[in-house]
């Protein structure tokens, strides 16, 4: 997939309709559209650009017809705040992200400070709706519920295997990492490793070294598919036949490409399917049509388009304050993930995770199913 490479503080707008000099209401799609994590900022973006072109084309919102700009935080918190920053100048009104928690956290802060309303499809750190900030949603699950699913997983099916636990030392991953490790040892399992690794780094033959010497059987990894699948490879090169248990960070298909054969068998957390929802079957013959794979949070973003859009209806307002005031009621919204309601600090009040396993496919490629 070929992507433009876009500094933090430029923005490309697209106008998805041309309505003569009418004022659009402007959504902002923020997430790295560039270096590591760019396969999930694609996702965000494919996401977002499909709902908001169906919503034009429908007559737009309450009337209005909706543009998006874009900004790429390429996985930094720092520019992350730039992107933020710079929507806040353009006028936006509402923002679909951020990916990464540790650049969702400080941007959400903007956002809030400056009457944006924000949903972000993929964040999952508990921090992020904890800080009372009435103006920040998410449409998918946090990492205190992935990694209690993980840990009673571990405990009921794992007890009698040895665990290891590595993270990217990341909000994200250390925080998932650290929510396993809670559950796992409040249910009797005591982890035989526990390791950080640096984002970014190539060789892991030291972290390799050391699950192999302490017999881990298991290893979980809280972090994203770049280190993960690195880790995995290097593993089976050396050896070391320790099944990889990860979190929704890992959810790309790309994961399997840099962890290689031995990929098959990693056990994953992660929201039920969405694709296999009926709701979501029209959604995803327009993306078939464009030649782009929906996977993991693609519908999680077109969700957050629609539940911003729902509740401007219910209200007859297109006020983002109002509009928050309107999702913090508890009531339900249909979207393509399901129905969505949230409660007073901007969760999702639903249950958002199930154990997948990649398996190999007929075709030879290796990817997810769930179990």
């Amino acid at each position: 997939m070929r992507f433009v490479k876009l500094a933090a503080a430029v923005f490309v707008t697209l106008a998805l309709a041309s309505c003569g000099g009418e004022q659009k209401l402007k959504i902002g799609v923020a997430g790295p559209l560039t270096g590591r994590d760019a396969v999930f900022g694609a996702q965000l973006k494919y996401g977002a650009e499909q709902a908001v072109a169906d919503i034009n084309a429908a007559g737009g919102l309450n009337g209005q017809q909706l543009e998006l700009l874009y900004g790429d935080d390429a996985g930094d918190p720092k520019q992350g705040r730039s992107v933020a920053n710079n929507f806040v100048g353009e006028g936006v009104s509402f923002v679909i992200g951020h990916f990464n928690s540790g650049v969702t956290e400080p941007a959400s802060e903007v956002y809030a400070e400056n009457g944006i309303l924000m949903i972000t499809p993929g964040s999952t750190n508990p921090k992020i709706t904890e800080r009372g900030l009435t103006s920040v949603f998410r449409t998918c699950g946090r990492d205190d519920q992935q990694g209690k699913v993980a840990g009673e997983y571990i405990a009921a099916n794992l007890k009698d295997k040895k665990i290891a636990i590595a993270h990217d030392k990341t909000t994200y991953g250390k925080g998932l990492a650290d929510e396993t490790k809670k559950t796992m040892n409040g249910l009797g399992v005591t982890e035989v490793l526990y390791e950080g690794v640096n984002t970014g780094e190539r060789d892991f033959s030291a972290l390799v070294s050391k699950i192999k010497a302490s017999g881990a059987d298991v290893v979980y990894w809280g972090g994203v598919h770049t280190e993960g699948g690195s880790i995995l490879r290097q593993m089976r090169g050396a050896g070391v036949t320790a099944v990889m248990m990860g979190g929704d960070g890992i959810a790309t298909n790309e994961f399997a490409q840099l962890g290689g054969p031995g990929t098959e068998g990693t056990l994953m957390t992660f929201g039920p399917d969405p694709q296999k929802r009926p709701e979501a079957q029209a959604v995803l013959a327009k993306f078939a049509a464009r030649n782009f794979k929906p996977e993991a949070y693609t519908l999680y973003s077109y969700a957050a388009v629609q539940v911003i859009a729902e509740a401007a209806k219910a209200i007859n307002s297109v006020d983002p304050a109002k509009i928050a005031a309107e999702l913090h009621t508890g009531k339900s919204y249909k979207t393509v993930i399901g129905d969505l309601a949230f409660d007073a600090k901007g969760d999702v009040t639903r249950l958002d995770y199930v154990m997948y396993t990649w398996q190999k496919q007929p075709d030879g490629s290796i990817t997810y199913v769930q179990n």
